[in-house]
């Protein structure tokens, strides 16, 4: 009997989990639907590239900033082991485009936008300001879903790449000051070792976390609970949630773009 509870409990989460999974794929595909379907509300398309795009550039090129210079001293000190201390710009640049700069300004974007956006979409829902939008003939996912999401995903790879461009001079900085590398032999080898693919797979991986991060803030805002624990709960699995999804989505990409 023991067994049997065990057993059915078990059964029990997976199935919610695969039953949570499905709902925010069907959340999503509406979405994209709606996204591709009049009207389209510019303003609200505006506000949301404003929130979500340069307000949160600064948290990017920090955190690529320090992640570049940090990259540069951990690839000298392991590269002095085998004489190979040379490598260093070439794998800071290829280090940032290809992984760390989408998926910690994805990471960053997911903290600060996911967070917002459940809790925005989830006071409007506690004090009925969505059903008021039904009443008034509004469709909410054109209005407060569709918006937001298609910024995000068109936002994120542009600030990916300032994050790659920060990051890589953060490297220079640390490289040149720290480091006693060339400043112009330091460009040069970060210029030849440096790919478009490098590049464009980490916009494309941007553009896919910016979706993401969206569908699901919006999705966890859009049907939180009542009240302040409500909300706060769907504050906290829109932020889990995206990152998680962030982490699983780089490895997925990573394997398609690079596993030849």
């Amino acid at each position: 009997m023991n067994l049997t509870r065990q057993l059915a409990r078990l059964g029990r989460g997976v199935l919610g989990a695969v039953a949570a999974t499905g709902r925010v794929a069907l959340f999503a595909a509406d979405t994209v639907s709606h996204a591709l379907r009049p009207p389209f509300y510019g303003r609200e398309f505006l506000l949301a590239v404003l929130q979500i795009g340069w307000l949160s550039l600064p948290v990017v090129g920090l955190t690529a900033l320090f992640t570049g210079a940090a990259l540069a001293l951990q690839i000298y000190a392991g590269g002095a082991r085998f004489n190979a201390e040379s490598v260093v710009p070439s794998i800071v640049a290829i280090g940032m485009t290809r992984e760390l700069g989408p998926v910690l300004g994805g990471l960053m974007v997911a903290a600060r936008v996911a967070s917002s956006i459940a809790a925005e979409l989830g006071t409007m829902k506690v004090t009925e300001q969505i059903d008021a939008l039904v009443t008034l003939s509004t469709n909410p996912m054109k209005y407060l879903a569709v918006p937001r999401v298609v910024a995000a995903t068109l936002t994120v790879p542009v600030l990916v790449a300032v994050g790659d461009s920060i990051g890589i001079m953060g490297g220079w900085l640390v490289g040149v000051n720290r480091l006693g590398f060339n400043s112009a032999t330091y460009l040069r080898n970060t210029a030849e070792f440096l790919e478009a693919w490098d590049v464009g797979s980490g916009l494309i991986k941007g553009a896919v976390f910016g979706f993401i991060v969206a569908v699901m803030g919006c999705y966890h805002g859009m049907h939180s609970g009542r009240g302040a624990m409500g909300v706060g709960a769907a504050t906290k699995s829109a932020v889990v949630g995206a990152s998680v999804l962030i982490l699983a989505a780089n490895y997925l990409l990573t394997e398609v773009f690079f596993s030849a």
